[in-house]
């Protein structure tokens, strides 16, 4: 696995995987030097580029490389930071770590679950919203934090979270 081969493999376009997401991926592929050592590197990139890794992915992923699509699978398994699942157009995370917690995170948390009608790591029919509870922010100061893609709410009420939710809603 040194300098990529730029040989033509079929990709497996949809409407969720477009053509160009493929091509995209394999002109980062092919611009790197060797792809020795480098499969988390693109799979990081994989998933910058089409919001997940599904099935199709990976397998494209491993015959770029020459690789089994085990051993893709594995590393997209064993990482948490990797999802096989598409995600919401906006990721509302509610910080769970001890300042946030004793604040009333989880019951904002548990809120939220009621307003979107989902649990946490589930997207919402509409595709609109994810939801994750998450360990610490690091804005213990402002706690309870909500933050929805890389925006962070502090000091967060129940009473807040109709005005936050409708504020990507309507954009």
């Amino acid at each position: 696995m040194t300098k990529p081969q730029s040989i033509s493999i079929t990709k497996p376009v949809s409407k969720d995987l477009p053509e160009e997401k493929f091509n995209e991926l394999e002109a980062f592929i092919d611009g790197l030097k060797t792809t020795k050592g480098a499969l988390v590197e693109i799979l990081h990139k994989a998933q910058q580029i089409f919001g997940y890794l599904p099935r199709d992915v990976q397998l494209y992923v491993a015959r770029k490389l020459g690789i089994p699509g085990a051993e893709v699978f594995g590393v997209v398994s064993f990482y948490s930071y990797f999802t096989t699942k598409p995600g919401g157009k906006h990721t509302i995370s509610v910080c769970m770590g001890t300042a946030c917690f004793v604040r009333g995170a989880d019951k904002i948390l548990e809120r939220l679950k009621e307003k979107l009608g989902i649990k946490s790591n589930e997207v919402t029919e509409d595709g609109l919203f994810a939801l994750k509870d998450i360990r610490c922010v690091g804005a213990c100061g402002l706690a309870p934090v909500v933050m929805v893609d890389d925006k962070v709410y502090g000091r967060v009420k129940e009473e807040d979270l109709d005005d936050i939710i409708n504020h990507y809603r309507n954009n």
